[in-house]
């Protein structure tokens, strides 16, 4: 069993195999279970949790298997933690089952390769209240403990999607949702647009930015002014000043 847990802590091909990951810390699998995931074994060390804190949380199909600090050790990804585990079943982030509420925020990440980057738009996207956030052809794992370390459990606040990006524009399309892609090219400030109807916010990576696709078909490509040396700043913090800029039109 522990053998499995740690190729399932270490390979985006088990996860993907078995449909399940592993969540490290009580407030990541207090998230996790607020948000509707299902959990199918907790671990933890008796020395180091107190089980008692989460017992009346935990699904009572579950039973807590002790572990001890050495196996711990070998499951765990970070270097602080209160010493308890779980093993969560993934969600279907279909795009076609997602439901918006009216005049939704959205925003979209295209191509993000790096798991601490989409933890961050995840972070991000939970500070201001996104509606959703959609990840388009998708370059990581959403369950890379990474994604999860870096999100801080955001992972699981988040209503999620994932599909290609022609798919994704033609589902905001017949949403009638206003596409803005963050780009250099045919843009205009992006605190001159009107980000208080339905609004989908498009990032792409620092490296090469969005494809033509996103370009061509927003209903305004937006950029952020700067001022420094440097044409690129990160991809959270550009999705940030973005997001935060609707919410204040919005009246945040």
């Amino acid at each position: 069993m522990i053998k499995s847990l740690v190729l399932l802590q270490e390979k985006a091909k088990v996860r993907k195999q078995t449909g399940t990951f592993l969540i490290e810390g009580k407030r990541e699998i207090e998230l996790a279970l607020k948000g509707g995931y299902v959990l199918e074994n907790v671990l933890f060390v008796p020395e180091m949790f107190a089980i008692s804190s989460i017992q009346k949380q935990i699904p009572s199909f579950c039973n807590p298997i002790e572990i001890s600090k050495e196996v711990y050790q070998k499951l765990a990804y970070r270097d602080t933690t209160e010493g308890i585990l779980a093993v969560a079943k993934a969600k279907d982030h279909d795009l076609n089952a997602l439901q918006l509420p009216e005049n939704p925020l959205i925003l979209v990440a295209e191509a993000i390769e790096k798991p601490g980057n989409i933890g961050a738009l995840l972070r991000t996207a939970d500070a201001v209240g996104a509606d959703a956030v959609l990840i388009a052809n998708s370059k990581t794992d959403l369950y890379n403990p990474n994604c999860i370390r870096s999100s801080v459990g955001c992972l699981f606040t988040n209503t999620i999607a994932m599909s290609t990006t022609t798919e994704m524009i033609t589902f905001l399309q017949q949403k009638k949702i206003a596409i803005y892609s963050a780009t250099l090219q045919n843009a205009n400030v992006y605190h001159e647009n009107d980000f208080t109807q339905a609004t989908a916010l498009v990032v792409g990576t620092e490296a090469t930015g969005l494809t033509s696709a996103w370009r061509e078909a927003a209903t305004q490509n937006i950029i952020i002014p700067m001022s420094g040396t440097i044409d690129s700043m990160n991809v959270s913090v550009a999705a940030a000043i973005l997001l935060f800029e609707a919410k204040r039109q919005r009246g945040f």
